[in-house]
């Protein structure tokens, strides 16, 4: 035992005082080492607390209750999956006609003797000190022992009666609100007064009012219906929350019952304890494969991106502490020597440097993740936020971190490897003089580097295939980068041969560089390690927003935009909008708009109320896409036709949607859309529609159809038939192809909609500005639909602006620090080994001035040439993420067209790898100057004549 272990023992003291020694470059490499652990434990520890247990997952859905019993919103009976989401109705879609079986009520589905709590949820528009405020409502007897669970009450009390309610934090913190202030919906006659705050534990940033049942629907819905209106702006959604008694809860022939009446039920007993898929109906109807879940587009880049930044840091980190290592190896190569002079061998010498990387990789792995866990704890509340989810507990896997732990030990060790090998190669006698040597290139090692960025690029471009680990991108991507460290004293020799370009003092340092390529090859390779990560995130991201922006579909021309009321709430304030809008932007054109009603004009767009209907632009028979007029839709044709099918003309799809497709106005409107059309202006002069799709007219006419009866209407659709209603047929001038319309077909001028007795209301207006809205006239447009109290929306298209993810920014901002610090390492390698050239250049008489330029040039020439391999090193990675990227997304595009609802659009992918040049350009100056600047700085205007080692 004593043979192997006192030499290491001897070896770890040394190794600890040198580090103690040399504070400073101790620090720096304990930096490197321990902030990417602080990184991963605290992510580690973050990824594992958010996770929640079967048992929490289902208290935060369902309470104390046994099941939550929910309508799927068929009308038949259908087949639920265990998990109680996935559902179809019996027989399948193919078969299903709603309205052919009259829908039970979902009280029906309750079982007999079972306690059962209604739980209420809708949405409205609320007033707060800010203005309008969408926000969810809630009905629940909170005081039920069944909602235990549900929510956490932060402060103050529940509600106990009529006009109060409890409201999420989110909501405060939107609102401007707090516990004790009076709160009023839009349209709701009387406030209502806050009496606590509480969160919902999985929606920490819903915005949410809670109230006791009875207290807030029904007398917002009295209150909607006597101003005119026609009631709560969208649905409410009614479920029960439910306790059967008796040990085995609610079981999977209850919940098969429950189906039967056409709910659905998410039981705990059933969720913790599943049946067999052969007791599952909905498996034997339809395959359980397509309820899996399948990865979402992204999820495989996701992947890919992670593995190549945690391989390429890791490997990062080895090749900047590696040079660091160097410097101590350099500057303690007396100490080296002493060691060989005593008795020691090459393995010994050896062992002192890995043990300086052993000493700092230990104290870097308990200090990140001691910092880790500290960091997780005293953020948690800031993670919980940010994810908008509470931890089900603060849980550590040691096992977990004991392996990021020895990653630490592991880096440092790897980083100290390079160093050692070179340091156990010189000899005493050059050690105790301080003599250099002379070392013959390594032949084998270049063609190691060749054979590696080949197989390197090979590997990284064959794991972009969707069926190959995502960890392969990484891996191919490390082993280019370490072929091209490999090469790295071959390049520098190339890059020598332009010396004879460069001015005297430059050309000095590239030849020293040249000439002292062991020393020049880890610098330049800490250089290339940290700009290969800059650029590889950059060249990632600048693709990434090359493609947003040519996938970005703009709403209306760019300097355009329209104000529309949301609702019919609304409608009475358009009005005063279009005088708000003219007084606070500079507009160039402002063309008001109307809407076509049908039925009682205060209903709200989309409402199938009783009384209310709607308009709708009919497609003649022989134009009409058959894909949708089939019995079955797409399945109703094989593959291969319903990929011809979406060729056709007849069932393209608009590319841009307006808010309302049919709508009354004059000329101006054209004028807004930059539609230069003479024909098109003149028509709407004279009382004649516009039509922006062809395929809507027949000739030269177009039928609108007034659909007062929506239950009737909705059959119809369901059997394929035409919808009941009254036609006004009106003559159309048809807009050239070349005339976009941006989403809108039909524009009907005020005296045709007049001729033809179509009722209209005021929807608002579209507009385009006589030059820029700064923000300041926003802000006071914004106000003053606040001010007015006004359910309505304003919109500016100002075209692509750009996604900035603060991910990114922040690993681009990190790499760009490393990058600097990178620089610092090579300058203080170069110093290291230059110390006695610097000596002598003082001693002949050299100026300041002289020795400083020296040594900046120096470290500039190193900079520059890692830049440059760096550079190139750096666009592999981005390479394969952005190849893997296009081939997730190819096969979404396929699965799309098999399953029948993508488009001709879908199948034109563009995903582009393009190359930052102006952050590139920027490497190429700013890191070398930098370099040169710092090492001139640092450099001393003295020194001491010192004896000049021979050779």
């Amino acid at each position: 035992m004593g043979s192997w272990y006192h030499p290491w023992a001897a070896a770890l003291r040394i190794a600890r005082r040198d580090a103690w020694r040399a504070k400073g470059r101790s620090a720096l490499v304990l930096a490197m080492i321990a902030l990417p652990i602080v990184g991963v434990s605290a992510a580690d520890l973050t990824f594992r607390s958010s996770e929640l247990s079967a048992d929490q997952r289902l208290t935060r859905q369902i309470g104390a209750a046994d099941a939550r019993i929910s309508p799927s919103g068929l009308d038949g009976p259908v087949l639920q999956h265990p998990d109680g989401e996935h559902f179809a109705p019996v027989g399948g879609y193919e078969k299903y006609r709603p309205g052919k079986e009259k829908a039970q009520p979902l009280t029906s589905a309750l079982p007999a003797g079972a306690k059962a709590a209604a739980d209420t949820t809708g949405h409205i528009k609320v007033r707060t000190t800010h203005g309008l405020l969408q926000s969810d409502l809630r009905e629940l007897d909170v005081h039920d022992p069944l909602t235990r669970g549900l929510f956490t009450l932060d402060r103050g009390r529940l509600p106990r009666g009529p006009g109060e309610v409890i409201a999420t934090q989110a909501f405060l913190d939107a609102s401007g609100l707090h516990v004790g202030s009076a709160v009023s919906m839009r349209g709701a006659t009387a406030p209502y007064r806050i009496v606590g705050a509480y969160e919902l534990p999985s929606k920490l940033k819903n915005t949410e009012l809670l109230a006791l049942p009875g207290t807030l629907f029904a007398p917002l819905e009295a209150a909607l219906r006597a101003e005119g209106g026609s009631g709560l702006p969208g649905s409410t959604t009614t479920s029960y929350l439910v306790s059967v008694g008796g040990g085995e809860g609610f079981t999977w022939n209850m919940t098969k019952e429950a189906n039967a009446k056409g709910a659905l039920v998410l039981s705990r007993a059933v969720a913790l304890h599943p049946p067999a898929d052969s007791e599952v109906p909905l498996f034997k109807e339809q395959r359980k494969a397509q309820y899996e879940p399948v990865s979402g587009g992204g999820e495989v880049t996701e992947k890919a991106v992670l593995a190549t930044v945690v391989g390429l840091a890791m490997l990062e980190i080895c090749l900047l502490a590696g040079p660091a290592f160097a410097v101590g190896a350099r500057r303690s190569r007396r100490q080296l020597g002493l060691v060989g002079a005593n008795g020691g061998n090459r393995r010994h010498v050896r062992s002192v440097v890995l043990s300086g990387g052993l000493v700092i990789g230990a104290v870097a792995a308990v200090s990140g993740t001691a910092l880790g866990v500290a960091l997780t704890i005293g953020l948690r509340p800031v993670l919980e936020e940010q994810l908008g989810v509470r931890f089900g507990g603060f849980v550590i896997r040691p096992l977990e971190l004991l392996g990021i732990a020895l990653l630490a030990v592991l880096t440092g060790l790897l980083a100290a490897v390079a160093p050692a090998v070179t340091a156990s190669r010189q000899t005493v006698l050059a050690s105790l003089t301080g003599r250099r040597g002379i070392r013959r290139a390594n032949r084998v090692l270049p063609v190691l580097g060749l054979l590696a960025v080949l197989g390197g690029a090979a590997i990284a471009v064959y794991g972009t295939g969707y069926r190959v680990s995502p960890n392969v991108v990484a891996g191919g991507s490390a082993l280019a980068e370490l072929g091209i460290v490999a090469l790295t004293p071959v390049l520098v020799g190339v890059f020598g041969r332009l010396g004879g370009l460069l001015p005297l003092a430059p050309r000095l340092a590239l030849r020293d560089a040249v000439r002292n390529r062991g020393r020049t090859a880890p610098a330049v390779a800490a250089v290339l390690a940290a700009v290969a990560g800059t650029v590889a995130v950059s060249t990632y991201q600048h693709s990434q927003d090359v493609q947003a922006r040519h996938e970005y579909t703009a709403e209306l021309p760019a300097g355009s935009g329209y104000l529309l009321a949301d609702s019919d709430l609304g409608r009475k304030e358009v009005p005063a909008l279009r005088e708000a809008l003219a007084k606070d932007l500079p507009l160039g054109v402002r063309a008001d708009v109307d809407r076509l009603v049908a039925g009682n004009p205060n209903c709200a767009r989309g409402s199938t109320d009783p009384g209310c209907g709607r308009v709708t632009l009919i497609t003649p028979k022989e134009a009409r896409c058959p894909l949708w007029e089939a019995a079955n839709g797409p399945a109703s044709f094989t593959p291969d036709q319903a990929r011809t099918l979406r060729q056709d003309p007849r069932c393209a799809t608009p590319k841009h949607r307006a808010q309302l497709d049919t709508v009354v106005a004059d000329e101006k409107l054209l004028a807004v859309l930059a539609v230069t059309d003479p024909g098109s202006a003149a028509a709407l002069k004279d009382g004649r529609a516009v039509s922006f799709d062809g395929r809507n007219v027949k000739d030269g006419k177009v039928t609108l159809r007034l659909v007062t009866d929506e239950a009737a209407a909705d059959q119809a659709t369901a059997q394929h038939a035409e919808l009941p209603g009254q036609d006004k047929v009106l003559t159309v001038h048809q807009a050239p192809a070349s005339a976009e319309g941006w989403g809108f077909t039909l524009v009907v001028p005020p005296a045709a909609a007049k001729a033809a007795g179509l009722a209209t209301a005021p929807a608002g207006s579209y507009f385009s500005l006589d030059g820029k809205a700064p923000s300041e006239r926003r802000q006071r447009l914004e106000g003053d639909i606040d001010r007015l109290g006004a359910d309505a929306h304003f919109t500016i298209e100002e075209g692509y602006q750009g996604q900035s993810s603060l991910g990114v920014l922040a690993l681009s901002v990190f790499a760009g620090l490393v990058t600097i610090g990178a620089a610092g390492i090579a300058t203080g390698l170069a110093q290291a080994d230059s110390e006695a050239d610097l000596k002598t250049l003082a001693a002949v008489g050299a100026a300041p001035r002289v020795r400083r330029a020296l040594s900046g040039f120096q470290c500039g020439v190193v900079a520059l040439m890692g830049v440059v391999l760096g550079s190139a090193a750096g666009i592999l990675p981005a390479v394969g993420l952005r190849l893997t990227q296009e081939r997730e997304q190819e096969r979404l595009v396929r699965h799309g067209i098999e399953m029948g609802y993508a488009t001709l659009r879908d199948t034109e992918l563009y995903v582009p790898i393009a190359v930052p040049w102006e952050t590139l350009a920027g490497l190429l100056v700013l890191v070398p100057l930098g370099a040169a600047l710092l090492a001139a700085l640092v450099t001393k205007s003295s020194g001491a004549l010192a004896r000049r080692a021979a050779g």
